[in-house]
């Protein structure tokens, strides 16, 4: 089906043409165009996707095709997200491709008070898009049931797996109905993922909108070699020139996305900062002023790589280099999305070489390298001799080696014989009970 020109050939029924038409959708999507005529067969679906490709519309519309309206109104559609702002997002999409049917929809995740969430479900609605945790809360609390459903999406997959949710996968799915229809979207097909679709589904058409964890390829990539003492001054640099409008910023930490956007307001930079830590309504909030002009710099944790769906984004900098290759990917992918062009800045110090090069083996290309006034030659050379990055246990491990065998040995010796303990003084012992700790 690759030869779809047009949303008309897809054989929508008038109320979703008419949405998408609203929209000025003309031309479908690779992964709509392969996707949504399987799906309105009732297959199951395998899709390999990245963000900004338009797989939301391509489980979307089929789904909202093939439901039929009940009553009273019992949950028919779940979709299962991993995050807070792509679930907030999906339920957008609903209100959007949704606007000429009468199906009701909610949205429900972590981090809110649940009570106007139950309020909706307890009203009654055909489609649900949920966090896992959240979910599972309500359904112990027997706020929802999910004998009913008959349109399951796992969408983000694997993020759902980077984030630990498979346990509250699995107790989610073994409350589905056996006969459903059941859609699977991931950015990349690791073993892991390839296993849990493999027991989702049954017969899947697979899908692959681009080869697996490649850049959008209308994303200039660029690297600058820097020591860390220097990230912040050469940030400030960057964001002084005029064509960056709209800038996505992604730190490593929460820790270092709270100091960076304190760092750019100090120096009269608009900026605001979302993670984890942040409540549900100071990252709407942050969301929002970013998508409206007020903050021209939002700071972001990985929690973000996936959840935010703005348009215009001009830049994204990558503060500190991932240390899982695919997020570099998601990263990036937050800019040209919707058919425009974005760059992507990245900051690398010499301990960070083994991160860059685990990225560039991902996406099998070099990434630019750009000289500038803070360039770092140390950096720059560290190819094959960076330091792998300090793991939280070095300094006991340090401690550890210094101590010797010989010393942990008597130690051993002298936590098993409670006379010989008991003899020393009490302040021989306390750095034994430190060491043990």
């Amino acid at each position: 089906m690759e030869d779809i020109t047009s949303f008309k050939e897809l054989n929508l029924i008038q109320p979703l043409e008419k949405a998408v038409t609203k929209q000025g959708y003309t031309v479908p999507t690779p992964i709509q165009s392969k996707s949504i005529p399987g799906l309105l067969e009732g297959k199951d679906l395998i899709g390999i996707a990245q963000t900004g490709t338009g797989k939301t519309a391509a489980f979307i519309l089929p789904i909202l095709q093939r439901m039929t309206e009940k009553y009273p109104r019992i949950i028919k559609t779940l979709v299962l997200t991993p995050t807070r702002e792509l679930a907030a997002q999906i339920g957008d999409s609903f209100s959007v491709y949704g606007e000429f049917l009468k199906f009701k929809h909610t949205v429900i995740f972590g981090g809110v008070p649940q009570r106007n969430q139950c309020l909706a479900l307890a009203k009654g609605v055909d489609i649900l898009v949920a966090t896992p945790g959240r979910l599972l809360d309500l359904m112990n609390q027997r706020k929802l049931t999910l004998k009913d459903v008959e349109f399951f999406v796992l969408d983000e997959a694997d993020r759902m797996l980077d984030m630990g949710f498979i346990h509250d996968i699995k107790k989610i799915i073994a409350k589905l109905p056996h006969k459903r229809q059941s859609l699977f979207f991931s950015a990349t097909m690791s073993p892991e993922i390839n296993k849990l679709a493999t027991s989702l589904l049954k017969n899947p058409i697979y899908v692959a909108a681009a080869p697996q964890a490649t850049t959008v390829e209308r994303v200039k990539q660029c690297m600058y070699f820097v020591d860390s003492s220097d990230k912040e001054k050469l940030l400030l640099d960057l964001l002084k020139q005029e064509h960056l409008t709209s800038v996505l910023i992604f730190t490593r930490t929460k820790h270092k996305a709270n100091k960076v956007a304190l760092f750019l307001e100090k120096h009269k930079v608009s900026a605001d900062a979302i993670h984890g830590n942040k409540s549900q309504n100071a990252r709407t909030k942050a969301i929002k002023d970013f998508k409206t002009g007020k903050v021209k710099v939002l700071v972001a944790t990985d929690i973000a790589a996936r959840g935010i769906d703005i348009e215009n984004i001009s830049h994204v900098i990558n503060f500190e280099l991932p240390n899982e290759p695919e997020s570099y990917v998601h990263r990036i992918g937050r800019t040209a999305r919707a058919g425009a062009e974005g760059t992507a800045f990245s900051f690398c110090a010499a301990d960070e070489r083994n991160y860059l090069r685990s990225i560039e083996k991902l996406i099998k290309q070099k990434i630019e390298i750009v000289k500038h006034e803070f360039h770092s030659e140390a950096a720059e050379k560290a190819i094959g001799s960076a330091a792998k990055p300090r793991r939280r246990t070095g300094r006991q491990s340090s401690r550890r080696s210094k101590r010797g065998s010989s010393s942990q040995q008597s130690n051993r010796s002298q936590r098993g014989n409670k006379s010989s303990r008991n003899s020393k003084p009490k302040s021989n012992n306390k750095p034994k009970r430190s060491f043990r700790r």
